[in-house]
This record gives structure tokens, sequence and C-alpha cells, in this order.
């Protein structure tokens, strides 16, 4: 598995930090669901049971000079951690080992993840462990809510693991914690980035009424069609594009948004395809970054595409209708999220 306290695009960094700290502080200060391998599979414990199999490249693509992201260390990175535990939060940011925490954390921000740190599904590109999930929190809105308050946030993104074993999927918990954190701060902007629901839409749906009615609505189609099999074991490429027409056609007014990965062996032309069908579906943002392997035992990077080719994507994407494209090696869904949103809803 993979050494938790190895990142990626950082290593000598990351080691550097620890080494030169408090080593026993900075243990107390890592997500609990990495010192549990028992209950949060990674890895290949995660991916061994998916119905197409990972096969570990050898002549992998060398990561070129324009993937290069601010390591996680620093006042800033450790106050966001030190509060986190405190309340007992996760973010997606340390359990899909964001190349841009060191930045988010920096200043101020995260996504803040709900439904705990378990998910239900075993995609073999994320590194958010899977296992069997808790029953939700009931403490955690007001949890949320008091540590979003604390940090003075003007805008809060909200996501979740797949949670299959329940039956809404987790939206009625996302409606109490969109309505604690309204709640305890009035004038914040708050965006969702949701799972799939998959089967259970119309539940779902319906939880997001009135002061749980988010000011952007996210789901993340991850990757073209041809590749779901292999990259969602359990998604379906219909399915996510009629649940982002389903929520714009109840809410009008809230933007909707989606974002691909690219790198696990899609083409130029299946790329565009995708997103002319999310506008077709009335999405209005789009967000478009590069793969990155978690570690050995996930899918391989098949490329990396330059950054001039990001540029003409995010052109493309213009010429289409979107209201904001955000394109680039280092972009996620959440990366600069208030920023992409104040360009379309202020």
């Amino acid at each position: 598995m993979t050494d938790p306290d190895q990142h990626p695009l950082f290593p000598a960094a990351h080691q550097a930090a620890g080494a030169a700290g408090n080593q026993p502080a900075a243990a107390a200060l890592t997500p609990p669901s990495r010192a549990t391998p028992q209950t949060h599979q990674r890895g290949h414990d995660k991916v061994a049971r998916i119905p197409v199999k990972v096969e570990a490249g050898t002549d992998l693509p060398r990561k070129p000079a324009w993937i290069r992201a601010r390591a996680p260390v620093g006042a800033g990175v450790l106050r966001i951690k030190r509060l986190l535990r405190e309340h007992g939060l996760a973010t997606v940011c340390e359990e899909a080992q964001c190349p841009n925490l060191g930045e988010c954390f920096s200043h101020g921000t995260a996504t803040f993840m709900i439904l705990g740190d378990v998910c239900t599904r075993r995609c073999p590109f994320c590194d958010v462990a899977h296992g069997r999930p808790r029953p939700p929190d009931t403490a955690e809105p007001a949890q949320l809510a008091a540590s979003i308050a604390r940090l003075g946030l003007r805008y809060v993104v909200i996501t979740s693991v797949d949670r299959d074993d329940l039956r809404d999927g987790g939206a009625g918990h996302f409606a109490a914690c969109l309505r604690a954190v309204r709640a305890a701060a009035p004038d914040i902007q708050l965006e969702v980035l949701v799972p799939d629901f998959r089967r259970r839409e119309d539940v779902a749906l319906a939880a997001f009424v009135d002061a749980a009615v988010p000011d952007v609505f996210n789901h993340n189609l991850e990757t073209v069609p041809r590749l779901y099999r292999e990259a969602r074991p359990g998604a379906d490429y219909a399915g996510s594009l009629a649940l982002l027409q389903r929520f714009k056609a109840l809410h009008p007014g809230v933007p909707t948004k989606s974002g691909l990965m690219l790198g696990l062996g899609e083409t130029r032309n299946e790329v565009l395809a995708v997103m002319a069908d999310l506008r077709a579906h009335a999405c209005e943002m789009l967000t478009l970054g590069q793969y990155l392997q978690p570690s050995r035992a996930h899918l391989p990077v098949r490329r990396y595409w330059a950054p001039a080719e990001f540029d003409e994507l995010r052109a493309a994407g213009m010429a289409m209708g979107f209201s904001h494209v955000a394109s680039g090696a280092l972009v996620r869904s959440s990366y600069h999220a208030d920023r992409q949103a104040r360009a379309v809803i202020g």
C-alpha cells in the first residue's frame, strides 16, 4: 500500500518537513483514515475486486516540468489540520491527496468531506479509502458550521464519499449541513460536489430545497464514457448527465458544474464530445485537469496533456457556451472554486 506520508508531487519536501518538525505532533495531525488500513482500504486492497483489473505499467510517461505544486507544509497548513482534527472533520484535500492542498490550506480554504471518510465504491483513480462506513454522524452539521464560522470563510465547497448504503445516498445529510452552515453564516456561498446518488436520484434531489439549495451544484463525470467500466465501476455516464439536468430543471437559477480528469487514455475528440453532452444537459461550468496516479496500484497515467492543449480545450468550452471553464494540469473541481463561481454568480 502507499505510504500515507508520501506525496506523489513533492515527497522530498514533505519528508524534510516531518523530519525538521515535531514528529509526534505531525502524526497527530494525520487524517485518522490513514492509520487504520484494516477499516480503510487503499491501493491494492481497495481495487482488488473491481471488474477491470489495474495493470501496473512499467513504461509510464515521465512527469513533465509543469506538474509542480506547493509542498503541504507551513503554519497555515498546520492551522487547518488542527481545526479539522479538533472537530473530527475530513477534507477531500487530504483523503484524495490533492496536489493543491498546500496552497489551499495556506490560504485558509478547504473542501469539506461529509458522511465519513470511507467510500462504498472502489474507483481505481481515487485515493479515498473504501470500506464499510458508519451511520451518518448527526453532530456533523453543527460541527461543520462551527468550523466554517471559526475560519470566517465566505465560500465553501462541501463534498462526500459515495454512500450507496443509505436510502437517499446521503442527500439528506448534505441538506442538513447546508442548513446548519447557512444558519451560522447567512452571507456564505455554498457549493456542493455530490456523488451520483445511483438509483436514488428522486429522493436525493427532493432533499435540496429552501435553505438546502446550494449556490452551485457540482457533479463530476470524471472521464469519457468509453472508460467508465475501467475507471468508474458502478457509475453510469447517462445517469450522471441526467442528474445535472434534473437538478437544473428544478433550480434553473443555480449554476451546474462538472469536471473531467485527463490522462487515462481518452482522445481529444472524446473529451470534446463529453463537453458537448454536458452543454446539451444544461451544465454551465466546467473543470479540466490532469489525472495523477496516487499509487502504483491505481490506474496508470497514459499521457500528460500539455498546457497548450488545456488552453485549447478551455477555448473550445467557452465557444460551446459554458459560462466558465477552468482548464489546466493542476485544476481540480474545488481549486479556486470561489473564483470560478464569481465569474458566474458574482
